[in-house]
């Protein structure tokens, strides 16, 4: 398999400065610090240097599934050592799990983000608001996919659709039903030779079932479903598959948790239209309560503009700011310790 066949274009190959025996891979595997590398060769196990890991400065820095990578190849290409990490191109990060406040990169150089809910079980706006942020911030080009279309009747998925609709989202809605297979040929139309995708949802959503209907073959495992329609979800690790035509599928767990953080750009492509109407209101420092003359206000009393959706984007921005203000104040204080244990070290020379 070429380079370009992995994914690698004309922007990522000009950012790529590997030094003199080091070779141009991508990350196809990451599970819990180990790494699996892929080049025109094949795929192999990879570990990161002492110099990587010294240098690296936060968990962002770190290789994710999808990167593309400065590698040198021992053992007779059997086993690689990581040395650089290409610039991305477009990216999939939240905020790390639990109270640490940090960036958890999940995944890189995706062109298109297939978000994933299921009808039965699963089915949240404001969950797809979520992820729809994510996907803008990082520059990707979602594609809402509605599972299980089967478990429902035709009035509830129009009622799903029109509430998606409803909360200003205007990304392409594709249905798919396992049973019938409907809305898979258009999944794979959308696949094509080069380019990387990823599957987002929740565990038991149906995107190992997705997978090997692209694949064509059973070649993952898809555990029992409940008796809710729930499928149990079998992917334990992020990893990037190659289809049979060609493209690269990013495939990764369940997230129980999507915090946000510093996601300014991704809030504002996700919720474009109240941004405009915010830029009619009176006073530019509108706050959007009881002001006269608030374009915001104004369009949630006559229907434009649907209130849940706003207070979404309030909740979301808050959490932003929130988690912002905490991060940075987090990398104030490790420099500060940082520059604290240099100047202990120099005074015990």
């Amino acid at each position: 398999m070429e380079l370009i066949e992995l994914g690698l274009d004309r922007w990522l190959e000009a950012q790529a400065t590997c030094a003199s025996g080091q070779r141009l891979a991508r990350v196809t595997a990451v599970d819990r610090g180990r790494y699996v590398v892929r080049d025109e060769r094949g795929e192999v196990p990879a570990e990161l240097t002492g110099k990587f890991l010294h240098t690296a400065t936060s968990a962002v820095d770190m290789p994710c599934v999808g990167d593309w990578v400065c590698a040198q190849y021992h053992d007779a290409d059997t086993f690689a050592s990581i040395h650089d990490v290409v610039p991305r191109r477009s990216f999939l990060r939240r905020k790390s799990p639990g109270k640490n406040i940090d960036f958890q990169m999940i995944a890189a150089n995706i062109d298109v983000a297939f978000i994933v809910q299921s009808c039965h079980f699963d089915f949240n706006v404001r969950r797809l608001e979520r992820y729809l942020v994510m996907v803008n911030e990082g520059h990707i080009a979602p594609v809402l996919l509605l599972t299980k279309t089967d478990l429902v009747s035709a009035a509830e998925l129009e009622r799903m659709l029109a509430n998606i609709r409803a909360a200003g989202i205007t990304a392409r809605i594709i249905t798919l039903s396992s049973m019938t297979g409907e809305g898979v040929n258009e999944v794979k139309a959308l696949v094509v030779t080069g380019k990387t995708y990823c599957l987002l949802g929740s565990s038991g959503v149906g995107k190992t079932t997705l997978i090997n209907h692209l694949l064509g073959r059973d070649a993952l495992e898809i555990g029992a479903v409940s008796c809710t329609g729930e499928g149990r979800h079998t992917t334990t690790r992020r990893h990037l598959v190659a289809l049979d035509n060609g493209g690269l599928l990013i495939d990764m767990p369940g997230m129980r948790e999507l915090g946000i953080l510093s996601v300014g750009e991704g809030i504002d492509d996700s919720f474009a239209e109240i941004k405009a109407l915010a830029a009619s209101c009176r006073f530019a420092d509108c706050s959007h309560s009881n002001e006269p003359g608030c374009a915001i206000r104004k369009a949630i009393e006559s229907g434009e503009l649907n209130p849940e959706h706003f207070q979404s984007y309030l909740k979301l921005k808050a959490e932003s700011d929130f988690n912002e203000m905490s991060y940075l104040d987090k990398r104030k204080k490790d420099k500060a310790f940082g520059k604290m244990v240099k100047t202990v070290l120099k005074e015990k020379r």
